[in-house]
């Protein structure tokens, strides 16, 4: 499924980059470019990013 329309980015490449240490949606931005076209997934990738987090296990 894709997350960004606008550069064709797969949600398993956002999880590939948050795995690999982006925490913030410009360092997802920067690793695999979504995020910096329209802005629409913007909430998306958060929502992703907070689910990947490591602190949110122990919670």
């Amino acid at each position: 499924m894709y997350v960004c329309i606008c550069h064709r980015v797969r949600e398993c490449e956002v999880r590939d980059s948050i795995r690999a240490g982006a925490r913030t949606e410009e360092a997802v931005g920067d690793a695999c470019e979504a995020g910096t076209g329209c802005g629409t997934c913007l909430d998306r990738i958060c929502e992703m990013i907070e689910a990947e987090s490591p602190v949110r296990a122990l919670v």
